[in-house]
């Protein structure tokens, strides 16, 4: 089990480190396109991605938003999960987590949705969801 944690962290601050060096923009590096992108020419909900982590590693959350609106909003929402079960563990806790209600996955389908339906209309305010 400690060496299966070994290699996750070791492939972790490796591809932490590749997009903390590499833009993504840059010609550099060949980054994987979107497939989905690549076929039909509409954004799903993770194009720029990998832009918005290059941007948040640098600390330019403006950029963030601008690649991916939702990037942070998940990046907020791992973040809550391990914090919440860090708590119940290490303090014998047991905090509800609403990531567990039996509603949640349908919000944040509705929210992914709809966010993927608005970043593809190509007129202001909604262009500005594309990357």
């Amino acid at each position: 089990m400690k060496v299966k944690h070994l290699i996750i962290g070791i492939f972790c601050i490796s591809l932490i480190s590749l997009y903390y060096f590499y833009n993504p923009e840059g010609k550099l590096f060949p980054f994987p396109k979107c497939p989905f992108f690549s076929l039909t020419g509409l954004h799903c909900p993770g194009c720029g991605s990998q832009r918005a982590l290059h941007q948040l590693l640098h600390f330019n959350i403006i950029q963030t938003l601008n690649h991916n609106a939702l990037y942070i909003l998940g990046i907020l929402t791992i973040v809550y999960n391990l914090v919440i079960k860090g708590i119940n563990h290490y303090s014998k806790k047991n905090y509800f987590n609403y990531l567990y209600h039996t509603k949640t996955p349908i919000i944040i389908g509705i929210i992914v949705v709809a966010f993927w339906i608005l970043r593809n209309i190509p007129h202001e305010p909604f262009s500005c969801l594309a990357p």
